[in-house]
């Protein structure tokens, strides 16, 4: 919790501010049973009009001033809540954007998730309602004991009695919530992976007529947090009535005594009132730190899934360069080997170097590694031997900002958002309109753009469905152009390009891109046979490597694969 109240920190001004003002309410409140038993009690019987118009005129100022105070005091609390949850949930967007990939895979996408939406409301909630209840319900409750102390103390004891029981009995259960609640966000996130993919996958749901199979999915995902969030409820629920019947046991023994002090004539009717009233504060104040309580249970819950993004150190610092790379070199791999999980090697002993200019084509069956080559040349993960160098320096060398600004990638599962075509392909960066169309014209987007009513202003609706295949990766491919890369990473990007679409990109990138590095990866070998170097992958090792009429030669594999594909014949 300290992490997360730490957002607190800039607006304390305004929460001492709140604080007091929400502390002068409460007092002129807790003043109203008081002057009431004093008027019952000291003025009336003095038949004194203009005493009985003070002291009621002065009741009525009490009851403006608690209205007033506590209205404006809520007030404060909803700003300086809102101000706090924008801070914390851009930290944890931030945080979430600069996690590590392995980080990310082992939180997961969909916990991510969940804790930027359902884990902050829970602590936000909790900020306001310590902001509205957590000054005034210990003041009335406290307030209220002294005054009834000072008022009657044997009645006053009678009502203290039940407290304890009742604290006892709210910590008790509030123990026990905070892994309960723990239990039901992580099943929260495992609903919303499930939602995450069905509405990812709705097309393929609806084609395949599957949308029973994934009704049944998701209610299995749906019981099973309905079930952990019963059995919190089931708890944390005992709260208010336990409370219920202490408070209740409370005012009987109370009302039992005083209506013996009364017989007695040692205490009167105006006390009992008094006494009532003030129960009731305190009653209320009971149950408002009851509510909380049950509020923190959920809070600290939260508060702790957030708190282990936030703390998440770096795990790909800046190293310092070893000072043994060759600058001649765009980008050289040095017998790299890497593992997602550490078992078995999902790229192993890969050696290559590229000068400026080159153009590296990757070929291979799925989970042949390709992928895999891309994400440690961005340095999505760390290699775990080898070394990978751009310019001569190792990448880890480089601060992300650095090594990102390389870089221009169109991969195999990025995305389009709702925004018109320019956006999109600018993607907030400094791009003129110039370089946007040079882009475009590159891609082989131009045409369709301009095709459109709208053109370059057309809006795109979220993911690109209001566009073809074709479409959508040719916008992807002129982003990944349009800052005019150094090194320029086509991940499977043109797989839904027609032969002739995909021919004329690659005859563009070559007469357009010639001083970048390009490196295509693909399934098809239309796409890759024009490369300088062409490496063929198998099972996450090099099997073979040349230009595409050495390959034909050298390695079967790629000549099944190219005989497979046209017949050995390609359309230029």
């Amino acid at each position: 919790m300290k992490r997360i109240l730490a957002y607190l920190s800039p607006n304390t001004g305004k929460l001492i501010i709140g604080f007091t003002i929400k502390t002068a309410g409460t007092v002129a409140e807790l003043m109203i049973p008081f002057l009431l038993t004093h008027i019952l009690e000291k003025v009336i019987v003095t038949m004194q009009i203009s005493r009985v118009v003070f002291y009621g005129i002065l009741m009525i100022l009490c009851a403006l001033i608690a209205s007033v105070g506590n209205i404006t005091a809520n007030r404060m609390a909803a700003r300086v809540t809102a101000d706090f949850s924008i801070a914390m949930r851009r930290e944890l967007f931030s945080k979430t954007l600069r996690l590590s990939a392995r980080d990310t895979d082992r939180f997961t996408v969909a916990s991510l998730e969940s804790r930027i939406t359902t884990d902050t409301y829970h602590v936000q909630n909790f900020i306001g309602m310590m902001q509205r209840m957590g000054v005034r319900a210990p003041i009335l409750l406290l307030g209220g004991v002294g005054i009834t102390l000072f008022m009657d103390r044997i009645l006053a004891t009678v009502m203290i009695a039940a407290m304890p029981l009742i604290f006892i009995t709210v910590f008790s259960i509030a123990r026990r919530g905070v892994p309960l609640y723990t239990q039901v966000q992580k099943s929260t996130d495992d609903m919303i992976r499930v939602v995450r993919e069905d509405v990812q996958g709705i097309r393929v749901i609806k084609a395949l007529s599957k949308n029973d199979y994934e009704n049944r999915r998701y209610d299995v995902y749906n019981r099973e947090l309905a079930r952990k969030e019963r059995r919190a409820g089931f708890v944390m629920n005992a709260v208010n009535p336990i409370m219920t019947l202490l408070m209740n046991l409370g005012i009987a023994g109370v009302i039992a005594v005083a209506a013996y002090s009364v017989a007695r004539g040692t205490s009167s009717a105006a006390t009992v009132i008094a006494f009532t009233q003030y129960f009731t504060l305190i009653s209320m104040a009971l149950m408002s730190l009851s509510r909380m309580f049950v509020m923190y249970t959920k809070c600290a819950a939260s508060a702790r899934r957030i708190s282990e993004v936030l703390e998440e150190p770096d795990k790909l610092p800046v190293a310092a360069d070893d000072g043994k790379g060759d600058c001649s070199e765009h980008i050289s791999f040095e017998n790299v080997t890497f593992s997602y999980l550490g078992k078995k090697p999902n790229l192993e002993n890969v050696t290559l170097s590229l000068r400026r200019g080159d153009s590296l084509g990757i070929i291979g069956a799925t989970g042949s590694g390709k992928s895999t080559f891309i994400k440690l040349l961005l340095r999505f993960y760390d290699v775990d031997s080898g070394k990978i160098r751009v310019c001569g320096k190792m990448i880890s060398s480089y601060t992300t900002e650095e090594l990102a600004a390389m870089f221009g990638t169109a991969l195999q599962n990025d995305f389009i958002y709702a925004d018109t075509i320019e956006e999109n392909i600018r993607f907030g960066r400094d791009i003129s309109d110039e370089d946007i169309v040079r882009a475009a014209k590159i891609a082989q987007a131009h045409d369709f753009i301009t095709a459109i009513p709208d053109g370059y202003k057309h809006s795109v609706s979220s993911k690109g469905t209001n566009l073809s295949g074709g479409q959508r990766q040719r916008l992807l491919i002129a982003r990944a152009i349009a800052a005019r890369p150094e090194i320029l990473i086509l991940d499977d990007s043109s797989s839904a390009l027609d032969y002739k679409t995909d021919a004329s990109l690659r005859l563009a990138l070559k007469e357009s891109m010639s001083d970048s590095t390009v490196i295509t990866v693909a399934q098809r070998v239309s796409s890759v046979k024009d490369c300088d170097l062409i490496l063929v992958l198998d099972d996450g090792r090099i099997i073979g490597r040349g230009k595409h009429e050495e390959l034909l030669e050298s390695c079967p594999e790629y000549k099944q694969i190219s005989d497979s594909q046209m017949g050995g014949a390609f359309l230029d």
